[in-house]
């Protein structure tokens, strides 16, 4: 075993024991302390951040204690880099603020940033109240809308873990991930109604070597979703739904994108998602590429669209109607893929006209529609099928 596992294993172990014995040592901060306020109303954003402060310029392992309770918070950000490592050990609940100017001229709730071997985790609870924002999401409407704040925002972190941990009702995405490398993603529950708009589960871009794993997952939007710039990610035992299913994209939209490649998605199981496995791209005149995807021992149950690639994906209904998408997608790969699918066609592929998708393997493919045969159609698409073909191959 290799010194970073080593060092997560005894993180996550530390972690475990900080519940336990809170008062043990100079390493732990707890915020009750310090002058946090558990009654639901106060705004504890000064405190916990100069709690924060305290533990981030100490050398060594150092927690931050959240202790049973609830803490109102406003928009915070968490920045390092800092002179050790920090746990930061939610064991209550946090809960977001409900007026207006939290909602829609802010970027963050919780933002964590520029650390390495950040642990976040404690079994606590974030609490978006999304409610009180969403009448204000305009994106159904206006694809260049300005979204609202995720509830937990991680930004340029490294070799870090985010760990049993539970959002619930976020206003915008419930974890936004950017420029990391090397985050870890376990035991987390991300719940919100249905018709909760764009509350995303975890949204990644411009991020590598990310793993997702036993993560609950049930919002108004895509479970998970990946941005230009994402590569390298695994995602496996994740339960999705309700919820839009595992999206790479929407890409192309704008110029000079990087690349997504290297995704792994194994093990996970979709329940009634208005998708399933999706790649989307705008009929738009921007390149990039989308590289190596493997879709692997899926279980799909009343699923719309279980294996899709659109690429002339339309956000609301304002796009153009003609064009060939510039993103070049080959080297996918769907395998074990079985279930049910909620509509007649299962499996749709439909790719550029003028940069037609490129290595797509289907093998053994099972999705059956109302207990009988579903569909297949390809557009543009290349590729070769192994094994049982349900719905018949269109390649």
């Amino acid at each position: 075993m290799g010194l970073s596992a080593v060092f997560h294993c005894v993180c996550i172990i530390f972690l475990l024991a900080c519940i336990s014995e809170v008062g043990a040592g100079k390493m732990v901060f707890n915020a009750v302390k310090y002058g946090a306020i558990a009654d639901g109303k106060t705004d504890n954003s000064e405190v916990f951040q100069n709690v924060f402060n305290r533990a981030c310029q100490m050398e060594g392992i150092n927690v931050v204690l959240i202790p049973h309770g609830r803490y109102m918070l406003g928009p915070t950000v968490f920045k390092g880099p800092c002179k050790g490592h920090v746990v930061f050990l939610i064991v209550g609940t946090l809960l977001a603020p409900t007026d207006i100017a939290s909602s829609v001229n802010v970027d963050h709730w919780i933002s964590f940033q520029y650390m390495d071997r950040l642990v976040i985790g404690g079994g606590g609870s974030l609490d978006g109240r999304g409610s009180s924002a969403w009448p204000y999401n305009s994106c159904s409407k206006r694809p260049d809308c300005k979204p609202l704040p995720p509830s937990l925002r991680l930004d340029f972190l490294t070799n870090s873990w985010i760990t049993n941990l539970t959002l619930i009702n976020s206003k915008g995405v419930h974890i936004d991930v950017f420029g990391c490398d090397g985050l870890k993603l376990r035991h987390v529950n991300l719940i919100a109604p249905a018709n909760s708009p764009n509350t995303d589960g975890i949204h990644i871009g411009s991020s590598r070597n990310i793993d997702i794993s036993n993560a609950r997952i049930a919002t108004g939007d895509d479970c998970v979703s990946l941005s230009p710039g994402s590569m390298y990610i695994n995602i496996t035992n994740v339960i999705c739904g309700p919820g839009h299913g595992i999206s790479v994209g929407s890409l192309g939209r704008s110029p000079n994108e990087e690349d997504v490649r290297g995704v792994k998605v194994k093990a996970c199981t979709l329940i009634g998602t208005a998708n399933g496995l999706r790649i989307k791209t705008w009929a738009l005149p921007y390149a990039s590429s989308v590289l190596g995807l493997t879709f692997e021992n899926i279980i799909m149950e009343h699923v719309n669209n279980p294996i899709m690639i659109d690429q002339q994906y339309c956000q609301a209904g304002n796009c153009q109607k003609e064009g060939d998408s510039q993103v070049q997608i080959q080297d996918v790969k769907y395998r074990n893929i079985r279930g049910t699918s909620s509509t007649k066609m299962a499996v749709t592929l439909k790719c550029s006209r003028s940069k037609p998708c490129q290595k797509i393997v289907l093998r053994d493919i099972n999705l059956l529609y109302n207990g009988g045969p579903a569909t297949s159609s390809c557009f543009y698409a290349k590729g070769v099928a192994y094994g049982i073909q349900r719905p018949p191959s269109c390649l």
